[in-house]
């Protein structure tokens, strides 16, 4: 008998939780250092050194997505759509169910509706469903906007995974999703940009690539494509600001470098270059990750209205920052962990007898009657 095992899981990379979670950590300080101390070149003084920083956090988005490209492309590897399905459905919606219903009850608790085409009990159910955006209706968060970017990397990786992923065909698929999404900019089709989003495809055909690098080594192909990806993405950035955020003479550079770090950062995980981060606690810190993106804008806001009378501004940041971080904290623990364990095996249940009752049904292998007739 053999007693050959197959391949043991690959190691965990301790390295990307911790990149997941300083990105959370630079959208955190983006949102909360704009609201207390007030964006724009001339309040920078409110809070000196942390918020010239602070203020191009938002690139922290960037680093997800590139990550993003990554961690779906591995752990999509080998699997069928339906056990795809299930594993992001049971990884996205438990915190998120609870981020929602957070925001609800921090806008009753503090007296404001600042949607303005639909009031926070109107947009509650739509939200919940995380298809908001798709059905017009206002986020409760202004964080859910990158939700709804990973929901359509999720319905476009869905199409590699039903073909079978292979190293072959997800080169194809990268180059061909890149050169489609410049087409759709070209040809200015907005259910084209729906589809095919070309502002964010190239990070995350990007992390794609990095994944192929680390798990089948360079080569100069997928180098090309990970440098035309980063061309691309700085261009797009580039074009991206807003009047609130607007720097003359700084946006450009700062924007340019801060893309280009993140991208040097994923090609470090790829060429094993963070072999040495191995510390337990950056698991940790990357399960407070996601919770902590739900949780943080809702926590945030209410604590500002609550205390901005009541304190300074740096003690009421490192409140938020403290609240927010404990919160998110009690979510991962007994909220997103608890359901995943009660989900994750009803669904994979559900998934199983759909198959089964897919399959062609058995015929009775019996004799035919004309032929015992023949034979009596």
């Amino acid at each position: 008998m053999s007693t050959a095992r197959g391949p043991a899981p690959p190691p965990r990379l301790r390295e990307l939780d911790l990149l997941r979670f300083v990105a959370a950590v630079l959208v955190v300080l983006h949102h909360y250092v704009g609201r207390i101390g007030g964006w724009g070149v001339e309040n920078h003084h409110n809070m000196p050194v942390l918020a010239q920083f602070a203020h191009f956090g938002n690139l922290g988005v960037d680093l997800f997505f590139l990550i993003s490209g990554f961690v779906i492309l591995m752990s999509a590897w080998g699997r069928g759509v339906g056990d795809f399905a299930v594993s992001r459905t049971v990884r996205i919606f438990p915190a998120y169910w609870f981020g929602v219903s957070l925001s609800l009850l921090v806008f009753f608790a503090i007296g404001q509706t600042p949607i303005p085409s639909h009031s926070p009990l109107v947009a509650y159910l739509p939200n919940m469903t995380m298809l908001q955006t798709g059905l017009h209706v206002s986020n409760l968060d202004v964080v859910y906007w990158t939700l709804w970017i990973e929901l359509h990397f999720y319905a476009i990786i869905a199409f590699l995974v039903w073909r079978g992923i292979t190293y072959e065909r997800c080169v194809a698929f990268m180059v061909g999703w890149v050169l489609l999404a410049v087409f759709a900019q070209e040809s200015a089709v907005p259910a084209l940009f729906t589809v095919l989003m070309p502002d964010w495809a190239p990070y995350f055909v990007a992390g794609m690539a990095f994944y192929l690098i680390h798990r089948f080594g360079p080569n100069l192909l997928l180098w090309l494509i990970t440098s035309g990806c980063w061309a691309l993405a700085v261009d797009y950035r580039q074009a991206s600001v807003n009047d609130l955020l607007a720097w003359p003479q700084v946006w450009d550079a700062a924007i340019a470098g801060g893309v280009t770090f993140c991208f040097l950062l994923m090609a470090m995980v790829a060429t094993r270059q963070f072999e040495m981060v191995r510390w337990r606690g950056f698991t940790v810190l990357g399960a407070l990750t996601y919770p902590l993106y739900l949780v943080h804008e809702s926590i945030g806001r209410g604590l500002y209205e609550l205390l901005r009378s009541h304190l300074g501004r740096w003690t009421l940041l490192l409140v938020s920052c403290t609240v927010a971080l404990a919160t998110a904290y009690l979510v991962q623990r007994f909220v997103e962990e608890p359901l995943q364990r009660w989900a994750k095996p009803k669904l994979k249940a559900g998934l199983t007898r759909l198959r089964r009752e897919n399959l062609p049904p058995v015929r009775n292998q019996t004799t035919p009657r004309t032929t015992v007739e023949a034979a009596r």
